[in-house]
C-alpha cells in the first residue's frame, strides 16, 4: 500500500545552520537479476544502515536524467548536486580537464580518454585494468611522445580515465562512451560529424585511435599477453567531446558553501565549476578497493566547516560495467558498513543539525553493463524530515515511498528547502 504526505509536509525548510549531505553511491540501482531470484542487487545485499535511514526518514524515485538527454554520469550529477542538466549541461571531458587542473581555452576541446581493452576487433572492455599512477604516467607519455603535437595533448587522469585536449577541435562530432558498447566492433563505432564543421575532428580523432594500438601494443602489459583473459589496455578511445562550461556557483544556487568528496575527475570537475572544495582521501580509488573509511570520516570532518558536502562513491557503478553480480553486492554491503554506519555514528556524536539525502545518481545494471535512465531510490533523512511507512532501502519498496517520483525541481526543494 501506498504511503503519502501532503503538499505542506513535504515542503521542508531548511534551517539557518543545518547542514546538508548527499551520499551519492554511482550505479547502485540495478534490475532483478535471474541468479537472485528476481531480486536486484540492492535487494540482496545486507544494509542495515541504509534501512534504518529508510525506517527514520522518507523514500521516493528521482528521475536524474531527463528523456532528452544522455544517460551520462554528468547529467545525473548535475540533477543531484542541485543543476538543472538542461540549463548546465556540459560533455564529461570538459569536467575532467578542470578536475586535472587543466584550463581550457575557448578554442579548445576536451574529451575523456579511456584507455580500453579491445579483444577480436570488439570492445571487451571500457577499462584496460586498473593501472597504477607511475604506470598511467608511463603510457601517457609514450601516448604524447608518438601522437602528440602543437594540437594534440594527452593528460593524465587515473587508472584508465585520461584525457585528450584538442587545440582548435571542434565539437561537433559523435563519439560513443565505451562502456555502453561492450562487445561491440570498433569499426562500427568509428567517430562522426554531426556538422560538416566537425568533420576534419572526426577524422583526427579516428585517426588517433588507429595510430594507438601500435603505440600501445609495445607496452608492457601487452607484451607475452595475447592469448590471456587478463584486462589490458590496447587501445585508446577519446569520447565526451566538449568546450568550457558556464553555470553558477553552489553558493549562488543554493546560498551554501560547499565541498566535493569522491576519487573520480568527472565528479572533480563538477566541484570545481560549482565552485566547491575538493577534498582528496588517500586511498579513495574509485573501485571496489577504495578507503570507504577514510572517506566517511572526511565527510564529518567537512560538515564541521561546510554547509553543504557531497560524498561520491563510484565503486558499485565499476562492478556493473564489469556485469559482476557477487563485487556489486559486496560493495553495496561494504557502502552500508563502512561509510554510512560510520557517518550516522559520527553525526550521532556529534548531534549534527542536517539534512542527508542518499542515492545513486543512475542505474548500471550487471546484465546490460550500461547506465540507463530509469529513476532511482532516493531517502531523505535528518531535520524537518518525517518517517514514511517504508521500512528498507531499495528500488522496489521507494516507489512505496511518500517522496513519490521527483523530478530535479521537486529533488532540489526537497533536499535544499528552497524554491526553485
Amino acid at each position: 500500500m501506498s504511503f503519502s504526505f501532503s503538499a505542506s509536509e513535504l515542503q521542508f525548510f531548511s534551517s539557518s545552520n543545518m547542514k546538508h549531505l548527499i551520499i551519492l553511491c554511482d550505479g547502485m540501482a540495478d534490475y532483478p537479476v535471474g541468479s537472485l531470484g528476481g531480486k536486484t542487487p540492492l535487494m540482496a545485499a545486507k544494509t542495515p544502515a541504509m534501512d534504518r535511514l529508510a525506517r527514520e526518514g522518507s523514500s521516493g524515485l528521482f528521475n536524474t536524467i531527463p528523456s532528452d538527454l544522455p544517460a551520462g554520469s554528468e547529467v545525473a550529477n548535475l540533477s543531484v548536486m542541485g543543476y538543472d542538466p538542461r540549463e548546465n549541461f556540459c560533455q564529461r571531458g570538459v569536467l575532467e580537464a578542470a578536475s586535472l587542473g587543466v584550463e581550457l581555452s575557448d578554442t579548445q576541446l576536451a574529451l575523456r580518454c579511456n584507455l580500453i581493452w579491445v579483444r577480436d576487433n570488439k570492445i571487451a572492455s571500457h577499462s584496460g585494468g586498473d593501472l597504477s599512477h607511475e604506470e598511467g604516467a608511463g603510457i601517457i607519455r609514450l601516448l604524447n611522445d608518438k601522437l602528440g603535437g602543437d594540437r594534440i595533448h594527452f593528460y593524465q587522469g587515473i587508472h584508465y580515465r585520461h584525457l585528450l585536449v584538442i587545440d582548435g577541435g571542434d565539437s561537433h562530432v559523435k563519439c560513443w562512451p565505451p562502456h555502453d558498447y561492450i562487445g561491440k566492433n570498433i569499426a562500427e563505432l568509428k567517430v562522426s560529424a554531426i556538422e560538416k564543421r566537425g568533420e576534419k575532428t572526426a577524422e583526427m580523432l579516428n585517426r588517433l585511435v588507429s595510430d594507438s594500438a601500435a603505440v600501445l601494443e609495445t607496452i608492457a602489459q601487452n607484451r607475452g599477453k595475447a592469448s590471456l583473459e587478463e584486462k589490458r589496455p590496447n587501445l585508446i578511445w577519446p569520447w565526451a567531446a566538449g568546450e568550457k562550461p558556464r553555470m553558477k556557483t553552489i553558493k549562488e544556487l543554493t546560498g551554501l558553501d560547499g565541498a566535493v568528496i569522491t576519487a573520480v575527475d568527472l565528479i572533480k570537475g563538477l566541484g570545481i565549476y560549482a565552485g566547491m572544495k575538493v577534498i582528496e582521501v588517500e586511498g579513495a580509488t574509485g573501485n571496489s578497493k577504495t578507503n570507504y573509511e577514510g572517506k566517511a570520516r572526511a565527510a564529518l570532518e567537512a560538515l564541521k566547516k561546510y554547509d553543504y558536502v557531497y560524498l561520491h562513491v563510484e565503486a558499485a557503478d565499476e562492478a556493473g560495467h564489469d556485469g559482476d553480480v557477487d563485487l556489486k553486492i559486496k560493495v553495496i554491503e561494504d557502502l552500508d558498513s563502512r561509510l554510512v554506519a560510520p557517518i550516522m555514528k559520527g553525526i550521532k556524536e556529534e548531534n549534527t543539525d542536517i539534512r542527508i539525502a542518499l542515492l545513486p545518481d543512475h542505474p548500471t545494471p550487471v546484465e546490460s553493463r550500461i547506465h540507463v535512465k530509469d529513476p532511482v531510490p532516493v531517502i531523505l533523512w535528518g531535520n524537518g524530515v518525517p518517517a514514511d511507512a517504508v521500512q528498507e532501502y531499495n528500488e522496489e519498496e521507494a516507489k512505496k515511498g511518500a517522496l513519490g517520483l521527483m523530478d530535479q525541481k521537486a529533488f532540489f526543494n526537497s533536499f535544499f528547502g528552497k524554491r526553485a
